[in-house]
């Protein structure tokens, strides 16, 4: 029973410290342009293949680690085996803070690029989302507006269009040539 309570005074926390967060500008990194360094926040729940977002690295003619990828899973089990690192609601601790070491790690990097590939809302996502150092963020139209600066309306699990068109406006913005 306490476990239920404290569960629902740490989630609107985080609600309080997402709103707070919202009303400041979002964390930048004062880079040059460019794409050089991609972040991914995929929701698995909602699109499963994690991996495609590895193509990036040739697209854009990255790295082979320049490509971060974190999942959201509304749950997970420890002991399975994921090839993504994966946080969950359980991750959630006090005053918004994301108590998951493969968040932190993705947390404590800067990029050029952050993918939020979600599209529907949910407390976790948003958190990481706003707390991740990008230069530039792209994501869906179904998400509120204030975490992304490039926002394309096309369904989640069209990843091929997403991948074109996330490249296209890159190049007009002059971001990649």
């Amino acid at each position: 029973m306490f476990k239920g309570i404290k569960d629902k005074f740490k989630y609107n926390s985080g609600v309080k410290f997402l709103k707070q967060e919202l009303a400041k500008e979002l964390p930048t990194v004062n880079r040059s342009k460019g794409i050089h360094s991609v972040g991914c926040i995929v929701d698995l729940d909602q699109f499963d293949d994690a991996s495609l977002f590895y193509e990036f690295v040739e697209d854009y003619n990255l790295r082979p680690n320049a490509v971060k990828i974190i999942g959201y899973k509304s749950f997970y089990d420890k002991n399975s085996p994921y090839s993504t690192p994966v946080f969950s609601d359980k991750d959630l601790g006090w005053n918004g803070n994301i108590e998951n070491s493969y968040a932190l790690e993705f947390l404590s990097r800067e990029y050029d690029l952050l993918v939020n590939y979600y599209t529907q809302e949910n407390l976790l996502v948003q958190l990481m989302s706003i707390k991740t150092k990008a230069r530039f963020r792209a994501g869906f139209k179904d998400v509120d507006m204030v975490y992304n600066d490039l926002i394309l309306d096309l369904p989640l699990n069209d990843f091929k269009t997403f991948k074109t068109e996330l490249k296209k406006y890159l190049g007009v913005l002059n971001e990649i040539e």
